[in-house]
């Protein structure tokens, strides 16, 4: 009879713990925002533009002061606790070099641990890229960032985009089980471009999320290029809901928002959650 008691007490306890989540979808997002922390902003609108988002992968950070100066008015304009994560140390050129950072809210998301940077034994990319574990709500993922090169020839963005399979599979295998991996950036090239193949028929399923009809780039008279996107594996990130874009923040105004804000728009993807029901 107590054990009978004892399963029907895990049973109800289990049942109970369930009821108090709530299915919900959060937001996951990727931004160049184009120099931050070394150059004039306008922090105001930045926090009006980026507050629905849960987090922020923020391509092109040059200080810490930049991303505290995002927080401060991500909080005004979200009445939301949000915190950071930044790269150790800022990679690129004796003559160039940013960080990666995310910014999360709070109540939503938590920080696990830094998967450091992709160790980049071939030379592969210019700048290496960068990961860290997080948990939305019950999902628990890495976010991996990176900032492809420009360069003088579009062929230099070829080879980095060739080789984001072993990026890939250098963030998943260091993990013993399966892995969430979320690879967000501004690769400076469209997913139309032949660069993504392997990376686009490995084994895990891995797609680009974001359409390459969807441009992404702020010019001077118009939005110009799509490069910037987010890929996962529909393998292991179920969660994907399929809904994903680019948030145009310029109401027309190109030439004001690539002053104040950015020359590209922040891209994200929509995922479904278990959030505590407090």
């Amino acid at each position: 009879m107590k054990k009978i008691f004892i399963l029907i007490f895990f049973i109800l306890n289990a049942l109970l713990s369930f009821s108090q989540l709530k299915n919900e979808t959060g937001y996951i997002a990727s931004f160049n925002i184009l120099r931050l922390g070394s150059n004039k902003k306008d922090y105001e609108e930045i926090g009006k533009i980026l507050n629905s988002f849960d987090i922020i992968g923020f391509i092109e950070v040059f200080s810490k002061n930049g991303v505290l100066k995002v927080i401060d008015n991500l909080e005004k304009y979200s009445n939301e606790d949000w915190d950071y994560h930044i790269s150790p140390y800022p990679v690129g050129t004796n003559k160039y070099k940013e960080y990666y950072a995310f910014v999360y809210k709070t109540k939503n998301v938590k920080f696990l641990k830094s998967r450091k940077y992709f160790k980049d034994n071939d030379n592969n990319f210019i700048r290496e890229p960068y990961g860290a574990d997080f948990k939305i709500g019950n999902m628990d993922f890495t976010f991996v960032l990176l900032h492809s090169i420009y360069g003088s020839k579009t062929s230099q963005r070829v080879a980095e985009a060739l080789a984001l399979d072993k990026v890939y599979n250098y963030f998943q295998n260091l993990d013993p089980k399966e892995n969430d991996i979320i690879i967000g950036g501004d690769f400076n090239l469209s997913v139309r471009n032949s660069g993504f193949k392997k990376l686009l028929s490995h084994k895990d399923k891995i797609i680009y999320t974001i359409s390459p009809n969807i441009k992404t780039t702020i010019g001077t008279k118009g939005l110009a290029n799509q490069y910037d996107n987010i890929f996962i594996s529909t393998k292991y990130t179920t969660e994907f809901t399929g809904i994903s874009g680019a948030l145009d923040f310029t109401n027309g105004n190109y030439l004001k928002a690539r002053k104040e804000v950015s020359d590209h728009l922040p891209i994200f993807i929509q995922v479904n959650i278990l959030i505590d029901d407090d």
